[in-house]
């Protein structure tokens, strides 16, 4: 759902979805195109392209939101390199021809764009509206002056990775967000102009502020006022109000404000994300539509306490959170929210409850997302201030740019009810320069506050003991003191100064990181580096890799063993995974149950290297004869029993830091099987050892599939035996053919290593799976999914397609 109808809908549009009773209709009010069919593309740097007589007629024929780089081809001379995950880069140009003619007297014309990337610049009919550095802010440009009379204009933007890389991950390229026009009076809300926060509640009520930019680009003074009406989350009036005209000047903003009461109010949370919905209209001074606009927002008391850590209404919560990077995997930049909500999901699934945007604002649908799915967030900026990481970064535009961008993205995004604190930066490099870095903190502390006074700021410091930020006064300038890695430093600057408000901003995914903020009150709670794997950060890993593997979700959205792990210290509902650990068993708990037992002392120490993880989901290794073998379960029961072929190996009682549980045995083939055996719960997990390939088996994650960009279905196919056993060796090169009322949109199989192109319906599987993202289309029947390899029997799923307002 659009987080305000600047992003797509229109009020009355949005009311009719909802089945709300909106304000009253005027043919004055806000109107929104969307702007999604219709453009061409080239990748290269024509000159003339921003004219309307430009001849574009040999250009591709694209829809937008659009990234020309996904479709490849990886290669490991790529500009961008390892960072851009061997991706290409470079100038690209979009055009769309626009059938609208001069608004009326007093009505005005702006063409909105949700995300550029990057160095974008702007023209209609050859005229230029605007430059911006930043790829990850909105635009919004005044078009009104410069429409032709006979309808036929041309709107041109262009797209700039050439300075590659720019960003230290995987950002695409082109116009990768939504775009829309947006015809409204000169008298309207500013672009991010509505805010309505809660920051007073007090037993059955709640008081909801609401302030509203109204901006008159008329060029002459007018009068406008707002009318507010509150809606619940079940679309039921709960308060309304108003503010009379007042003057407002040519080329000037004015802030009109009120408050509102709402009576026993259903709180955001993270069980329940109730949203509730200010529609704002502004009018003139007679009563008349102006422009309208639609907020949610919640109704929630989040505060970050100096010795007790994350407050949520009322209850201390601890934030088992994960930093999330832009990509989408085979969709890359442009990604539908059936992504998002697949993956969200299965975070959620895990105990997640808090998501860290690494390292830049997400798309407003994302964060539309956590809003509805009850994740709190913390919303970052900038990854450079003036300090470069890459030569091509924004760290060039910084000094000229960050008050703008930061107001803009902060603007942007107030509203969102997930949003619990902002963060100005990660590991910003300034900080070996204090003088600098306190300078430029300062300013953009200014910039958060004034703009939201009602959330905490922090960031994530670099080896701040390094730099001195926590002697030098740096690190207490930030609301909230966030510290990447290095656990026991931030709780060590906590006793060193307790009314520090400490963070983790970014930690590891050891058991050890864990216990720590697990168990020390004041630590607020942590983000996990990540928590889906993400195209680019090759560049330590270098060629053949494309992608950084550090997600407990790979980019599938498919659960990995970290995640399995993860889930059994972080879920509040039964946990039981078993796994298969090659490795030779861990020492066995001391008799407290707090850990591995003491070793004898020695006479020197010697640093030993940590084994290579070898842990693997199933019960096939390639050695089928006897071996010796570890079972290893992860799960939050207080006993856990294994078997092997029916033989029970005994049982096994939680471990006070909860690491897994082992079992060393010979290996036989067959089945090995985990059970929680605490009282009332009935819960298993079996590992079998697979066969010969026989068949794919595929799994649609859902029986309905939409039409629309941000509508997509997960066909999972699997290589297994004869029994149905997942052969974890298998890597058929697996066909996905679409027929019906549909199509294949890409293919994916989460290896690190592949460089097949995602738009291939040819994929082959990795450890035996591979996935295959697939889109409706018209109207009602359906579509199914055929996938095929030499050798294998087919597999078949189909699904029932629907509207977008269906589903």
């Amino acid at each position: 759902m659009a987080h305000s109808l600047s992003r797509g809908v229109s009020r009355l549009a949005l009311a009719a979805v909802l089945g709300l009773c909106a304000l009253p209709a005027s043919a004055a009010d806000r109107v929104t195109t969307p702007l999604a069919e219709g453009w061409t593309f080239f990748h290269g740097d024509p000159e003339g392209a921003e004219t309307a007589a430009f001849d574009d007629g040999a250009w591709t024929r694209v829809s937008v939101p659009h990234d020309w780089a996904i479709p490849g081809p990886f290669d490991i001379k790529a500009r961008a390199g390892g960072a851009g995950g061997f991706l290409p880069t470079g100038i690209g140009w979009y055009r769309k021809t626009l059938d609208v003619k001069p608004p009326g007297p007093g009505r005005r014309i702006y063409v909105e764009l949700d995300g550029v990337m990057e160095r974008s610049g702007v023209w209609i009919n050859g005229h230029h509206l605007g430059h911006r550095p930043s790829g990850y802010v909105g635009l919004r440009y005044d078009i009104t002056d410069f429409i032709k009379a006979d309808g036929r204009n041309v709107l041109a933007v262009r797209a700039d990775t050439e300075h590659a890389p720019s960003s230290r991950w995987y950002a695409g390229s082109g116009v990768y967000g939504k775009v829309r026009l947006i015809e409204s009076a000169a008298q309207h809300v500013e672009q991010g102009g509505a805010f309505v926060s809660v920051t007073k509640i007090a037993g059955d009520k709640a008081v909801a502020d609401i302030a509203v930019d109204v901006v008159n680009d008329a060029n002459r003074a007018a009068k406008a006022g707002i009318e507010v009406v509150l809606r619940d989350p079940a679309g039921k009036e709960v308060a309304r109000g108003a503010v009379p005209a007042v003057a407002i000047d040519p080329a000037r903003t004015e802030t009109l404000k009120l408050s509102l009461d709402i009576a026993s109010p259903k709180r955001w949370d993270l069980a329940t994300p109730n949203l509730y919905r200010a529609e704002i209209r502004v009018t003139g001074e007679g009563g008349q539509g102006l422009d309208a606009e639609t907020v949610p927002f919640g109704v929630r008391e989040a505060a970050f306490k100096a010795d007790s850590g994350f407050w949520l209404n009322g209850r201390n919560v601890k934030l088992k959170g994960v930093a999330v990077h832009m990509d989408g995997g085979a969709v890359g930049a442009a990604v539908p929210m059936d992504v998002w909500r697949q993956r969200l999901a299965a975070l959620k699934a895990q105990g997640v409850n808090a998501i860290r945007t690494a390292h830049n604002p997400p798309s407003p649908g994302f964060l539309d997302l956590c809003d509805q799915m009850g994740f709190v967030v913390m919303d970052e900026l900038f990854d450079q201030w003036n300090v470069s990481k890459t030569p091509g970064d924004y760290h060039l535009f910084f000094s000229d740019w960050h008050k703008r961008d930061a107001r803009d993205m902060v603007r942007r995004d107030r509203n969102h009810p997930s949003i619990v604190v902002w963060s100005a930066g990660n590991e910003i490099h300034d900080t070996a320069y204090p003088v600098q870095a306190k300078a430029a903190l300062t300013s953009l502390l200014n910039v958060m506050h004034a703009t939201d006074p009602t959330r905490p700021v922090t960031m994530g410091l670099f080896r701040p003991n390094v730099t001195g930020d926590y002697q030098n006064g740096f690190a207490d300038m930030l609301d909230v003191v966030g510290q990447n890695y290095r656990e026991n430093e931030l709780i060590a600057a906590h006793k060193q100064n307790p009314a520090r408000i400490i963070l983790g901003t970014e930690n590891s995914k050891t058991r050890t990181s864990w216990v720590a903020v697990r168990d020390y009150p004041a630590y607020s709670g942590m983000f996990l580096w990540t928590g889906i794997d993400y195209l680019g950060e090759a560049d330590r890993s270098g060629w053949p890799n494309i992608d950084n593997p550090a997600g407990i979700v790979d980019r599938t959205g498919a659960l990995k063993i970290v995640g399995m792990q993860r889930a059994s210290w972080w879920s509040e509902t039964p946990v039981l995974h078993v796994v298969r650990n090659a490795l030779p068993a861990a020492p066995p708990p001391s008799s407290d149950g707090a850990g591995p037992a003491p070793a004898l002392p020695t006479m020197v120490a010697v640093a030993t290297p940590p084994p290579k993880v070898a842990v693997f989901d199933d019960w096939t290794p390639q050695d089928l004869s006897p071996h010796e073998e570890t079972i290893e379960v992860y799960s939050n029961c207080a006993s856990v029993d294994v078997s092997l072929n029916g033989r029970w190996l005994g049982a096994k009682a939680l471990p006070a830091d909860a690491s897994p549980r082992q079992w060393t045995v010979t290996f036989a083939p067959g089945e090995v099987k985990a059970a929680c055996r605490d009282p009332g719960v009935k819960l298993e997990d079996v590992l079998r050892t697979a066969g010969k390939p026989a068949r794919i088996e595929l799994i649609a994650e859902s029986d309905k599939v939409g039409t629309g960009f941000d509508e997509l279905a997960f066909v999972r196919a699997r290589v297994v035996d004869a029994k149905g056993v997942v052969v974890p060796s298998a890597d058929d090169a697996i066909t996905f053919q679409v027929s019906g009322a549909g199509a294949f949109v890409a293919a994916d199989n989460a290896a690190p290593t592949d460089h097949a192109a995602f738009a291939s319906p040819t994929r082959k599987a990795w450890q035996g799976k591979a996935v295959a993202l697939v889109r409706g289309a018209g109207e009602g029947g359906s579509l199914t999914v055929t996938a095929t390899a030499p050798g294998l029997v087919a597999g078949k799923a189909s699904l029932k397609v629907v509207s977008d307002r269906a589903r």
